[in-house]
């Protein structure tokens, strides 16, 4: 394959409207997971806790830009050209499960999101 056929495939892959760590606007986002205790109430604090995790983040349109994988501290950040995307986390089967989240990235800005993930323990 040629170079632009190389190109060509890049950009069919949503290669575009992924960015280097440094730019202006993306994604800063957080993976939790829970409930960590079967039983909560007021006097037995249970918080979630980070998690690591797979996402795929894809066009509104479902093209995959790229994947990304939260640190131990269930941080992750990618850097996007403003639009609409969505997360895909990767869930277990059958748990832990996370649904998909829609995402819009504005000019110029980092968008905060919390991506939950359900232990199923109740």
């Amino acid at each position: 394959m040629g170079l632009a056929g190389v190109c060509l495939a890049l950009l069919a892959c949503g290669a575009s409207e992924l960015l280097g760590p440094d730019a202006p606007q993306g994604i800063d986002g957080l993976v939790l997971i829970g409930p960590q205790c079967p039983v909560q109430s007021e006097r037995v604090y249970c918080p979630d806790l980070p998690y690591q995790a797979d996402i795929d983040v894809r066009t509104a349109a479902g093209v995959l830009v790229t994947q990304v994988r939260s640190g131990e501290d269930g941080r992750f950040r990618v850097g996007l050209r403003p639009g609409d995307y969505v997360l895909e986390p990767e869930s277990g089967k059958p748990f832990p499960v996370a649904q998909p989240q829609d995402v819009t990235v504005d000019q110029g800005q980092y968008v905060e999101v919390v991506v939950r993930y359900d232990t199923g323990i109740r």
